[in-house]
């Protein structure tokens, strides 16, 4: 089965990914930040992660630039209800799937 990691500060939006991804089969784990993700992901990497941008302590920026350190080829979905395509280039230039 294949894992994944839910990044998210808000608890309804986790919530929300694990019901659709378990359906799809996935075994889902959550981590309210990035910092909890980081040593979620050093304990036993993950198959995808899909990560909010706009979290406290450690943001999805943060977090994907400190995961590529780690996990070069695994990929990492970046959500985000902001609309500006900086915010876009920003995840992929530090390397968002």
């Amino acid at each position: 089965m294949k894992r994944i990691l839910v990044v998210d500060d808000a608890a309804t939006v986790r919530m929300y990914h694990r019901q659709i991804l378990e359906k799809a089969g996935w075994q889902v784990d959550e981590a309210v930040n990035g910092v909890e993700a980081l040593e979620k992901a050093l304990l036993a990497p993950y198959d995808l992660y899909l990560v909010d941008v706009n979290m406290p302590k450690l943001d999805g920026i943060g977090l994907i630039r400190e995961a590529r350190k780690l996990l070069r080829f695994t990929p990492i979905l970046a959500l985000t209800t902001e609309s500006q395509q900086a915010k876009r280039d920003e995840a992929k230039k530090n390397g968002a799937t």
